[in-house]
């Protein structure tokens, strides 16, 4: 089977529930809040603590895709704001009707069909906002309606404070998050990459980096960061997975264990300019993990992944914008353990990753987005084995096609009804696979072409 590293939050072709959000403590983070709760009584939604409506921080009324304001708030560890409200929490609803080209070998999930789905795909709860002065909390736990189960989402607390470094002015802070990338800035990498909102209940390729969510919720970790001058950011950490207890604890199974042996470090260097009403940004970020497959025995595989990835952003008075972000990834992988136990044909591999889209926003009312990705790496017909629908023929992980997508939004903006608690999103997203898992023709070995995986997904997106 092609699928070993697959991502399991947002804005990926993973075919899981996608994880996005916008507030809370839950789940591990839910003792902090209960504990902190005397002084979270002033902690509302991050709308009602700024005075500001979603669209203030987000490109388009709410969601991942943050603006220069956006970035600043999270920057400052959720704490900007002198607004007050009792119920810092807020809810989500996430679904709609999925349609492939062609119908698959197999359910996606129980309870479902093989083609032509109405889903209900996660329903989260968010807790999130200012505790003191410079410590700031964003948390979630999701529902997902294909597993039928809950468990802790992505989850960033955050301590920050401005500081004067040789006469410069500066931010400093501290991050405790359990997701590489969901702490970052910028919506150019995973974490929080587009297209934010994806059906579970399609097809998606099989190789992903480690980067790319493998890790999500599967692991804590701590990190450190500046930014100088509004224009350096520098940030290093590191991870370790969380261990058979803890997983059973936050909803996850003994199964999600990735085994991950010593500390992975993470880093991210970024630099950005802001000329109103234009915004560049080019950075560097990575990790390094190693992980023991079969804890009975010592062998290890070593994953390391380096990342590129820039933004540039235009926003306009009347609140319409175009943003452009691009990534790339090239994930370097030892398997020692892996081929020494038959998984590969090869002790060392390598996979990259190439992402771009491009977004235009009118009025904070109707989106446009169109994107383009590509997969490649070494073939392997051990490793990249062929299987069901997500299996390689030829041990081929290389994919690649578009997304193109279009967004409504009646409510989330300043003058909207029930602004800031009724927010929502309409939207319709198409699929399309030039390749898939190593092929155009004939892919897994029983005849599926990677056409017959493009997808339509009409989606409703609501925050309360």
């Amino acid at each position: 089977m092609l699928e070993r590293y697959t991502p399991t939050v947002v804005g990926r072709n993973s075919g899981r529930p996608v994880r996005v959000g916008a507030l809370a403590v839950l789940a591990a983070c839910g003792a902090l809040g209960i504990l902190s709760w005397r002084n979270a009584q002033a902690i509302p939604s991050f709308a009602s603590q700024t005075g500001m409506p979603c669209s203030r921080c987000h490109t388009i009324s709410f969601g991942p895709n943050l603006t220069e304001y956006g970035r600043e708030f999270k920057l400052n560890g959720y704490t900007w704001g002198d607004g007050d409200h009792p119920m810092p929490i807020a809810l989500m609803v996430q679904g709609g009707f999925s349609h492939s080209d062609a119908p698959l070998p197999a359910p996606a999930a129980p309870h479902y069909s093989t083609n032509d789905n109405f889903s209900v795909d996660q329903v989260s709860l968010f807790y999130g906002g200012r505790i003191t002065e410079h410590l700031g909390v964003f948390a979630q736990g999701t529902y997902s309606g294909e597993a039928r189960s809950a468990n802790w989402d992505n989850t960033d607390v955050r301590y920050a404070r401005p500081v004067t470094i040789a006469g410069t002015d500066a931010v400093v802070g501290l991050s405790l998050n359990n997701n590489p990338t969901v702490q970052d800035l910028w919506n150019s990498t995973p974490a929080w990459g587009f297209p934010y909102i994806t059906s579970p209940l399609m097809p998606s390729p099989g190789a992903a980096a480690l980067i790319e969510g493998a890790l999500a919720q599967k692991v804590v970790g701590a990190t450190a960061y500046t930014m100088i001058n509004k224009h350096l950011y520098l940030e290093g950490g590191v991870y370790r997975d969380i261990g058979n207890r803890l997983l059973k604890d936050v909803g996850l199974s003994y199964d999600d264990n990735p085994h991950m042996t010593g500390v992975a470090p993470y880093w991210r260097l970024a630099y950005q300019v802001d000329k109103d009403p234009r915004y560049f940004s080019l950075g560097l970020f990575g990790m390094s993990a190693r992980f023991q497959p079969d804890p009975t025995v010592g062998d290890r595989d070593r994953y390391t992944d380096l990342g590129v990835d820039g933004v540039y952003q235009y926003t306009n008075q009347d609140q319409s914008s175009l943003t452009v972000q691009a990534t790339y990834i090239r994930e370097d992988q030892h398997l020692t353990a892996t081929f020494n136990a038959g998984g590969s044909d090869r002790p060392s591999e390598r996979l990259n990753t190439f992402r771009m889209n491009a977004t235009f926003v009118y009025l904070q009312t109707w989106g446009l987005s169109g994107g383009i990705f590509d997969i490649n790496g070494s073939s392997d017909a051990t490793l990249y084995s062929p299987g069901d629908v997500s299996g390689s023929a030829n041990g081929s992980p290389d994919s690649r096609g578009y997304i193109a997508q279009l967004e409504y939004v009646p409510f989330g903006k300043m003058m909207s009804w029930g602004s800031p608690w009724v927010n929502v999103r309409l939207g319709l997203q198409y699929t399309g696979y030039l390749r898939f898992n190593g092929g155009a023709a004939n892919y897994d070995g029983s005849g599926r072409s990677a056409s017959q995986n493009n997808s339509l997904f009409l989606f409703y997106w609501m925050l309360f």
